[in-house]
């Protein structure tokens, strides 16, 4: 995907997420030589880490979140914790989004 596609899947993310009454703390938090989270963002007290994904359909979008993904993002989710001095709960969320049905799943674990 391009990075101009990229950055409109996010942004129907973000504005996905406000509308469900989540507050964006950060987008695109880049952690060197680990990965990136593409939004954090929190509700009721816990912290979601959010992946978007996009393409023409479900199953292709939710097959590009690997285990070389997911690790590299809960690498970059401690790194997170560690250097903002946060001990919080926190969630590991997948957004997905195809043509224009936006999906969120919540703790996405392999």
């Amino acid at each position: 995907m391009s990075r101009e596609k990229g950055e409109v899947a996010e942004k129907k993310a973000i504005s996905f997420l406000e509308k469900l009454n989540f507050i964006i703390i950060e987008k695109n938090f880049y952690a060197k030589k680990l990965g990136e989270i593409d939004i954090i963002a929190k509700k009721d007290d816990v912290y979601h880490f959010c992946e978007v994904k996009s393409a023409p359909d479900y199953e292709t979008a939710i097959n590009n979140i690997t285990y070389s993904k997911l690790s590299k993002i809960k690498r970059s989710i401690n790194y997170y914790l560690q250097i903002k001095k946060l001990d919080v709960i926190y969630s590991i969320d997948a957004i997905i989004i195809n043509d224009e049905n936006i999906e969120l799943i919540e703790n996405i674990t392999m």
